[in-house]
């Protein structure tokens, strides 16, 4: 059946969400299998499919991660991850990091949840979990991955108490039952004793293809010469790539993860389980090697970054082959220089570092947007939700071409990440240094520039990219508490764009990546996110930079509404605009100036969501036979105001994906509808509903997938798009609107749902090519609706 959109619709949860659920039955008989059962081949290909997309990472309920063999052994936890209101540090739980064996992870509070020996199978948390879903399969109510009353159950009397207060919470949690096969296969492999990989499995799961091998080998022989140049380096890099899934064009189609190690080359691992990666090693001698990831590959974690032969050459060509600014010597491990990398790294030549920075922009400011956590609000609502990003030149950026302006400003650089994980709640938000040392710095920036170029700034001082896949321009979207970067300018003229330096973009990163602990206090958490709030500013003022002068102060006011001017920090460049502007819109005309005119990189341009001035939103198609005629619809109900959107203000519902079934003579298609919603300014902490407008929310239509969490699927065959569109335009929340849209959407509760699921990750595999991974199912829209709809 096809059930309603759902999206924000309270009336939807009165019509439906109140029904009692009739007498159920089980959806299956269990049937013992007759073979002995393998995990690798029988049990690990169903929980790939069905559970990795809620159990994978820092947010999987009770930290129970299954997309390997060495998680689900693990365990669950009752501590949860993500605590904002934590007063002192958690002991991190990293799989394959802070603890390697079954015994390490009970001390540290995790349980089982297959049956350990002398227990039976149908007494482990799984199977009871999986049993009564198949006893109970009916999907009915609100389904929050993080409700506050899930039980993270240690044995199975405290869930059978669980389950008998809500029957309708079995796994796979508020979505269809297992088939009978799937279930079949975890339930029989439960009873055969539970064997995980033998030994020569985990051998070959862990074994390093030959010509992968080869470029170990050639990495970890550069990165470990005693010599301090290249030791540093090699500390550079590490500590901007440890998030990182590193592949080196051999097509093997393996990943490899950077970590430090108490061994050299050619001995086995052991990492140093620091919690972050400039943290001392308590170790003589630190090596950089090159650890294979075996586990199930997860998207919303999964940052590929390219460690072929022509990367290994360009980190010749910037950081060994030129002289460096002092004689290269190592430093130590002292917590204020470390969590400096200006400091810490200032021997090494400031273009060399923000170069590799610009070659690699995406990767870097994706690590930001995606990494290290799997759930943001409070992080991510630092940010608009929709901008764009470009960057200084190198050869105009005056922190690259006068290194002692920095030296100059080292305190007013250091950062919350010198702190630790214990920075005290009161002092982050009552008495913050770092954050007034950022406004000291913003302030010493914008008084250089001003005296430096009293012409003022243009386009010729932005980065247009050196090679045809560099990525000087950037697209962030955010979806309320996850978020995704994408080459090029997406998406229409948004209210906010950056220009980011080098000093910006090095703080941007260690302040938000490399110095963040997801297991930190609240007051670290809030220290990272008011720091953020100085960086976000600095942006949006250097892009206002490039605007005519009379404007600019207006301009940045427009973007904080209902903000005291005096409480916002803002520093205009006492300069002129060097560009001559010829329209009431600068910010367009110079976005347009440098994308049709300037920039060398291949295949960035405006989209069909992007309406150059003086056009207008284009009326509705007549007819749907052309994949054009499709995107026409979509953006002619993208305006703002539109009644659909005005209508979703639900922060569950941000990202939709679309499938177009039908199209005459053209393969199905998939778009991605984004929500922008308006917010008045990003300023605020925890109250973001009261600076929402939901009257100037809008939507980008993409061709193909955007995010690592869909909220919803709607399947639209084309000659249904009229009617779709229709909805769309002209939605004003009535039973009529609501029983129209109904028979698109995808609910959670709806009998295909996994086949419907299984389209959409195949196509998303294909889509996303090596960069693809299962996505999260986590953020699915939360209620179910155990309706029939009338077709």
């Amino acid at each position: 059946m096809r059930l309603s959109l759902g999206i924000a619709l309270v009336l939807l949860s009165l019509l439906f969400g109140c029904a009692q659920p009739p007498p159920q039955t089980p959806a299956y008989q269990f049937v013992a299998p007759a073979r002995q059962l393998n995990y690798l081949a029988d049990v690990e290909p169903v929980l790939v499919k069905r559970c990795v997309v809620c159990h994978s990472c820092y947010n999987s309920p009770c930290q129970l991660k299954l997309s390997s063999w060495d998680g689900l052994v693990r365990g669950a936890s009752k501590e949860a991850i993500y605590n904002a209101g934590r007063l002192k540090t958690m002991d991190p739980s990293r799989l394959l990091v802070d603890a390697h064996s079954t015994s390490e992870w009970r001390e540290k509070g995790f349980s089982s949840v297959i049956q350990e020996r002398g227990q039976s199978h149908s007494d482990s948390i799984m199977y009871m979990l999986l049993d009564h879903k198949r006893l109970s399969p009916d999907v009915v109510g609100s389904y929050y991955p993080e409700a506050g009353d899930l039980t993270c159950a240690e044995n199975g009397d405290e869930l059978k108490k669980y389950l008998k207060k809500h029957p309708n919470n079995g796994m796979p949690f508020g979505f269809p039952p297992l088939t009978n096969e799937e279930f079949n296969a975890i339930a029989g492999w439960l009873g055969q004793g539970a064997k995980g990989p033998s030994a020569e499995e985990q051998q070959l799961l862990k074994a390093v293809p030959n010509k992968d091998q080869h470029m170990i080998d050639k990495w970890e022989a550069f990165l470990n010469q005693p010599d301090p140049k290249y030791q540093m380096t090699a500390r550079y890099l590490y500590e901007h790539l440890f998030l990182a899934h590193l592949t080196f064009e051999t097509g093997s189609g393996d990943f490899y993860e950077m970590v430090r190690s108490k061994t050299g080359p050619g001995e086995d691992i052991d990492i140093v389980a620091t919690v972050r990666p400039y943290d001392a090693p308590e170790t003589n001698r630190v090596y950089y090697r090159f650890r294979k990831i075996y586990s199930t590959i997860v998207h919303k974690t999964h940052m590929v970054f390219d460690m072929g032969e022509d990367h290994f050459q360009r980190v010749q060509e910037l950081f060994i082959t030129p002289e460096w600014v002092r004689p290269p010597h190592l430093i130590g491990y002292d917590a204020l220089r470390s969590a400096n990398p200006i400091d810490a790294f200032e021997q090494i030549p400031v273009r060399s570092r923000y170069q590799w920075m610009l070659d690699n922009a995406e990767y870097t400011i994706r690590t930001y947007i995606r990494g290290p956590v799997c759930k943001g609000q409070v992080a991510l609502n630092v940010i608009d939700d929709h901008f764009w990003i470009m960057f200084m030149d190198p050869d105009y950026d005056l922190a690259v071409k006068f290194p002692g302006f920095l030296k100059l400003h080292y305190e007013n650089l250091r950062l919350p990440g010198e702190m630790g994980s214990h920075y005290s709640l009161a002092r982050s938000l009552f008495d913050n240094p770092h954050y007034a040392w950022a406004v000291d710095f913003y302030k010493a920036r914008q008084e250089f520039y001003s005296a430096h170029y009293p012409d003022g700034l243009d386009t010729t001082m932005l980065w247009k990219g050196n090679r045809f896949d560099d990525s000087p321009l950037l697209t962030v979207y955010r979806h309320f508490d996850s978020a995704s970067v994408h080459r090029g300018v997406l998406g229409g003229l948004p209210k906010t764009m950056w220009v980011i330096d080098y000093p910006l973009l090095e703080r941007i990163y260690y302040s938000l990546v490399a110095g963040f602990d997801v297991y930190g206090t609240a007051g670290h958490q809030l220290a990272t996110r008011f720091y953020m709030d100085a960086l976000r500013i600095e942006g949006e003022s250097y892009f206002i930079d490039f605007m005519p002068a009379e404007q600019r102060r207006d301009m940045f006011l427009s973007w904080y509404q209902g903000i005291k001017p005096k409480n916002l920090q803002y520093t205009a460049a006492q300069i002129p605009a060097k560009m001559t502007f010829t329209t009431e819109e600068p910010r367009r005309e110079l976005i347009e100036d440098l994308v049709r005119n300037q920039i060398n990189a291949a295949g960035i341009d405006f989209d069909q969501n992007y309406l150059p001035a003086g056009k207008k939103y284009p009326p509705l198609p007549d007819t749907y036979e052309h994949v054009e005629d499709i995107m026409q619809g979509f953006v002619a109900v993208s305006a703002p105001g539109v009644s659909f959107f005005s209508h979703v203000a639900d922060h569950n519902a941000n990202v939709a994906w679309v499938r177009i079934t039908n199209i005459p003579g053209k393969e199905d298609e998939v778009i991605s509808i984004v929500i922008d919603r308006w917010h008045d300014n990003v300023r605020y902490l925890f109250r973001e509903s009261s600076a929402l407008d939901p009257s100037k929310d809008r939507a980008d239509f993409l061709d193909g997938f955007v995010s690592s969490y869909p909220n919803y699927f709607l399947i639209v065959e084309a000659q249904d798009l009229p009617d779709f569109f229709d909805i769309l335009k002209n939605y004003d929340g009535s039973e009529e609107y609501i029983n129209r849209i109904s028979k698109y959407g995808v609910n959670r509760e709806a009998d295909d749902f996994w086949e419907v699921y299984d389209w959409f990750q195949k196509e998303f595999d294909d889509y996303h090519g090596g960069e693809a991974g299962i996505v999260d199912l986590n953020r699915y829209y939360y209620l179910a609706f155990d309706a029939e709809v009338e077709q």
